[in-house]
């Protein structure tokens, strides 16, 4: 008989290899501390009442669920679930009176079919062979004029280094090659970021709307916006793995803007400013 546990510690089903084992969850954290004020806004603005029930797929760390609870509370219930078990030990510790965390795929949510009012789904089906499969299975969750909300973070590219647009450019281009070569993939196989509408358009959602907003930081940075830049991107997705996809002396000037120790240290010049994109796409089903 298949033991059900190691089938979903095997299982991988994401575009960039999602699986029970991976963990970002040190990455997950620092994005929400950073994003933390816009994202607690959107969720604000939902319309979200007292005594519904929510689930939060792809809940990563678990941040968002207390702030989704704050809304429902306190006859209202959260439920988030996560493939990655580091993902679901760190959510657990939101979890209590009112907040449940699984371990699941949005393949096959582990939540009963038409039992959930809305569903917060940040930065999660863009991983997916088919995200448009996996908005519909989500769906499936929802009683009717039940709603979805689905969040992408930098729909735009980012800007980084203000006085300097050609290395942002370059920077970008060499992070999307990387990215290309490690995954074994192509500029379609990208192509769902950038499809939220058309996804619960095709998914039968109703009364589609969009929203994108800036996360705008200039310096002197708040430490979670310091912490964010300076480890999730300068150190983890930038790096030494970048240096075959850039010319050398851009490479070599990258190196010193994103070192702390460098007297040109891009976080500590009085110039610095950040913007990073988040678009929050919401349909009615």
């Amino acid at each position: 008989m298949t033991n059900p546990a190691a089938a979903l510690a095997d299982r991988t089903t994401g575009l960039l290899g999602d699986s029970a084992s991976r963990d970002y969850a040190r990455k997950l954290r620092q994005f929400n501390a950073f994003a933390e004020p816009e994202l607690r806004s959107l969720i604000g603005g939902m319309g979200l009442k007292q005594g519904m029930r929510i689930v939060d797929a792809g809940c990563g760390t678990g941040e968002a669920l207390a702030w989704l609870f704050d809304q429902v509370e306190p006859s209202g219930s959260v439920i988030g679930f996560d493939l990655a078990a580091a993902h679901v030990r760190a959510a657990r510790m939101f979890a209590g009176a009112g907040i449940e965390v699984l371990q699941g795929d949005l393949e096959a949510p582990p939540v009963a079919a038409g039992s959930i009012d809305f569903i917060w789904c940040v930065n999660t089906v863009n991983h997916l062979r088919d995200p448009l499969e996996g908005i519909s299975r989500l769906s499936t969750l929802l009683r009717p004029r039940g709603r979805m909300a689905l969040g992408q973070s930098s729909l735009l590219p980012e800007m980084f280094f203000a006085w300097d647009s050609r290395l942002e450019r370059v920077t970008n281009d060499a992070v999307r090659r990387y990215y290309r070569d490690r995954y074994s993939l192509n500029e379609r196989d990208l192509k769902s970021v950038r499809a939220l509408v058309g996804n619960l358009r095709a998914a039968n959602f109703r009364n589609v709307a969009v929203r994108t907003i800036l996360m705008e930081r200039v310096s002197p940075l708040d430490q979670a916006t310091e912490r964010y830049l300076r480890e999730t991107i300068f150190r983890d997705t930038w790096g030494e793995r970048l240096r075959p996809y850039l010319a050398s002396e851009d490479h070599e000037e990258l190196v010193r803007l994103c070192n702390p120790q460098h007297e040109q240290f891009a976080l500590r010049r009085a110039d610095f400013h950040f913007l990073q994109t988040f678009t929050l796409a919401t349909g009615e089903i």
